[in-house]
């Protein structure tokens, strides 16, 4: 071709060349908004709520450009279900979807047939969940509502995002985000390495707390007691009288943590601070709690999740309970049922509880000698003497001549030392290292039930309950990342791959002439 020959040089474009005209012309739009005159007296705050008001819009844009450049993509192969009928038939389906950014919308294949539901490869691609809301929407939506109220989160949304979530939807999508919470742990494997390599002493512990329900969520037994209840009073309860209308929740907690040798004296008043400078902090710990489940099921959970994290049993496993008899029970049945050699130690929290309230039937005002009444006899049960200061409680009130109605924290602190002296060998767990304080589950307790569920006027519905204390539980342990990375993964499973033939969703593709870039084509 020679030099003076008279060429024109023509773009060959891209069938979807504008597809993304709206998406710069917008953005031109904001860069115009910025240039304006009017705008340069505006104040920053002015400006930051505009372009992210703004921003939103032109990535909702952007997002539903690009769903138009696939609308036409197509498979190539025959579409089968799991019922093992061929689709031949195509036909667009559109649907709407609430995202981050606002609605969009999409036009896609569906491949049907006579009397069989419609299948969209498309959707399986893009891992669209079955109803409206977008799983990354619904992530927000259950970051939230683990965090605050539903009403909170709902003004969080529409303050955060561009998309509209009424408050039941709320509700709903919270339900949805938790429902593969036991799976996740169930799955879940630890592969401990070198570098995590964490504590000789495994830890279980487990505590219960109540929720305020709708009436017909309560336990079976709550709510006759409930129906039953006449109050003496209509504005308050009477001395005495319960309402029953909350529904125990069981807390548990695992981890694991370095031993800590201690002599009693080092936990009397004037040496905790030194102490708790020194103590090792919890490792990899993991915190859940149910309304659903009975405390049997927890602590069985909490016997798995152990398992997971020392199927060897090359640990020292500890139980740490407050002293409640069904618990106690339980950790009996489910450690001889598994085969594990277990400690089961009585928080010494408790303990101190009963001895003060003990203490003051003696001097009932506070002061020194009060003070050095509880401590002395505390500093023996640390020794390991807990039956002889049960009794030398009983024959002080004797010899004091209390009376039945004065002596009873006495009884009732004696009687719980003689009951529980199996599980307050205080001077051999000190001396082995082993943690003597619930601190860990009453923590636990507050956090996920008390900062949340105890919301002054509230009454929960049990589904709803559940699903939050499961999302701020993940939360907690700081698993709620890759549990999202789980949940999105079985959310593809049950929306899309069930429903092909053998689990194999057929790949989608645009057709041919879409695949090509614009070129340079010469014309004499």
């Amino acid at each position: 071709m020679s030099l003076n020959t008279a060429l024109t040089l023509s773009v060959v474009e891209h069938p979807y060349h504008h597809a993304t005209d709206q998406g710069r012309d917008y953005y031109d739009d904001i860069v115009n908004f910025l240039d304006s005159k009017e705008n340069h007296s505006m104040k920053l705050s002015g400006l930051e709520r505009e372009l992210e008001k703004r921003g939103r819009e032109l990535m909702r844009i952007l997002l539903q450009e690009h769903l138009n450049k696939l609308s036409p993509s197509r498979c190539e192969q025959t579409v089968c279900g799991s019922d093992e009928i061929d689709r031949p038939n195509v036909r667009p389906h559109d649907r709407k979807i609430e995202t981050v950014f606002g609605t969009v919308s999409t036009s896609r294949a569906g491949y049907g047939n006579e009397g069989v539901a419609s299948l969209h490869p498309l959707d399986a691609q893009l891992n669209l969940p079955s109803e409206r809301y977008s799983l990354e929407l619904r992530r927000r939506v259950a970051e939230n509502a683990a965090k605050s109220s539903f009403d909170e989160t709902l003004e969080a949304i529409e303050k955060t995002t561009g998309a509209h979530v009424p408050k039941r939807q709320v509700e709903e999508l919270t339900q949805r985000a938790a429902r593969d919470f036991d799976a996740f742990y169930e799955t879940r494997q630890y592969t401990p390495t070198c570098e995590t390599t964490t504590g000789p002493i495994l830890v279980m512990t487990a505590d219960g707390k109540g929720v305020v329900m709708h009436e017909q969520d309560l336990r079976e037994q709550t709510r006759k007691a409930a129906q039953k209840r006449k109050p003496r009073m209509e504005t308050r309860l009477s001395k005495g009288e319960k309402k029953n209308a909350r529904r125990m929740a069981t807390v548990a907690a695992v981890y694991t943590i370095d031993t800590f040798k201690r002599t009693p004296q080092d936990l009397l008043p004037g040496n905790n601070k030194t102490q708790k400078e020194k103590s090792p902090r919890p490792e990899q710990k993991r915190v859940w709690a149910s309304l659903e489940k009975s405390a049997e099921q927890v602590i069985e959970s909490a016997f798995s999740e152990a398992s997971h994290r020392d199927p060897g049993q090359e640990k020292h496993w500890v139980a740490l309970v407050d002293g409640e008899n069904q618990q106690l029970r339980i950790l009996g049945r489910m450690a001889k049922k598994q085969g594990v050699d277990i400690t089961i130690i009585v928080d010494i929290i408790h303990v101190i509880e009963y001895l003060w309230k003990a203490g003051r039937a003696f001097y009932p005002k506070s002061g020194p000698e009060l003070e050095k009444w509880v401590q002395h006899r505390l500093l023996k049960i640390l020794e390991g003497k807990a039956g002889l200061m049960a009794g030398g409680m009983r024959r002080s009130a004797t010899v004091k001549n209390l009376t039945d109605k004065q002596r009873e924290p006495v009884d009732t602190c004696a009687t719980y030392l003689k009951n529980k002296a199996p599980y307050l060998k205080y001077d051999r767990y000190l001396d082995l290292g082993f943690p003597i304080a619930t601190g860990v589950i009453e923590g636990a307790c507050r956090h996920l039930i008390k900062d949340r569920m105890d919301i002054t006027g509230a009454k929960w519905r049990l589904t709803s309950a559940e699903a939050v204390l499961r999302l701020r539980a993940l939360r907690s342990s700081n698993d709620f990342d890759e549990y999202w990375d789980f949940h999105e993964a079985c959310e593809y499973q049950r929306n899309h791959q069930s429903l092909y033939q053998n689990g194999e969703v057929p790949p989608t593709k645009l057709p041919q002439s879409s695949s090509r870039r614009g070129r340079l084509r010469v014309i004499k």
